[in-house]
């Protein structure tokens, strides 16, 4: 049985997917399970998985399924994973070769339900290192966690009990699957090194804003909905509320002011505006907007006149 399986979707990335075939197949643990997920491409990334399963056949494990977008290959490829931990990785991304095999000795030693390491931010003329911060609990993680799961080792056991899976059709799809299963996360390590290269491109789905940019509204309230229906909302709460606030003021705002489109661009911001103020009247009480940081000194500096402020000024920035 393998110690790890890794589920890599697959679309139209023949200019990346080699790269990434390679930094896995040469990874330094030997018994790993490489699940490639043939979600309806058109190009010739299929070509090359096939090429590579017949040099690694006990390796590489080949699915293919009609096109229905990331979260929908992911959640294919979980009930074919076979190894005690599952991981997430993008098929335009790679990793450092001894990755697996030091996440997994952490998460062994530790007998962590989740190991997180950091990364590296991979543009055309530079690299920037993510370390990203420790959390003790789920309750810092609301607060403190990267959201991406491609940089995150889980026991599938945990994976496969809760039934969380990656919500379909919709853009943050990690943001959702992150904070619904972490409730269930009771230990979790840390690896220090960044092992994953992010690699940015402008045509990729993070990076054009458009009227789907708005679909982190619903992956919120799926969020805050999931926490209701298990009884969490209580002991959460604040966190919750928290993260709504960091959201809709801070990485999302900065999506819709990207918008091209005017009148799309003006009405999601007046919806993100409206949200947040309808689904948390009070969020200014919030106790940890009040910790220290220029983050929450600026969501602090908030309200009806200086949101006018900031989505003019950031428009032209």
């Amino acid at each position: 049985m393998p110690k790890v399986s890794v589920i890599v979707p697959v679309y139209n990335v023949e200019q990346y997917i080699e790269k990434c075939i390679n930094s896995l197949v040469n990874q330094t643990l030997d018994d790993i399970e490489l699940i490639f997920v043939n979600d309806g491409t058109k190009d010739n990334s299929e070509e090359i998985i096939l090429n590579y399963q017949k040099n690694y056949p006990n390796k590489i494990k080949y699915l293919k399924k009609d096109n229905g977008g990331l979260s929908s290959a992911r959640n294919f490829g979980i009930p074919y994973a076979t190894g005690d931990y599952i991981a997430f990785l993008d098929s335009d991304d790679y990793v450092e070769p001894d990755m697996y095999e030091n996440m997994y000795n952490e998460a062994v030693k530790g007998n962590y339900d989740m190991v997180e390491c950091g990364f590296i931010w991979e543009y055309p003329n530079k690299k920037k290192i993510d370390i990203g911060n420790i959390y003790q609990n789920q309750k810092e993680a609301l607060e403190k966690a990267r959201v991406v799961a491609w940089n995150k080792l889980y026991k599938k056991d945990i994976i496969l009990n809760s039934k969380v899976r990656f919500p379909e059709g919709l853009r943050y799809e990690d943001v959702e699957f992150f904070y619904n299963i972490l409730p269930e996360l009771n230990k979790i390590g840390f690896v220090r090194k960044p092992f994953i290269h992010y690699v940015q491109r402008e045509s990729s789905i993070s990076n054009t804003q458009n009227e789907k940019t708005k679909d982190i509204f619903t992956i919120l309230d799926d969020v805050l909905q999931y926490y209701k229906e298990n009884n969490l909302w209580d002991e959460y709460y604040t966190q919750l509320e928290y993260i709504y606030i960091r959201f809709l003021l801070c990485s999302s705002f900065l999506r819709m002011v990207k918008i091209k489109n005017k009148d799309t661009r003006k009405k999601l911001l007046k919806e993100t505006w409206d949200k947040l103020n309808t689904t948390f009247p009070n969020w200014k009480k919030n106790k940890l907007l009040h910790n220290k940081g220029l983050k929450n000194f600026y969501m602090r500096s908030v309200n009806k006149v200086t949101y006018r402020i900031y989505c003019y000024l950031l428009k032209f920035s």
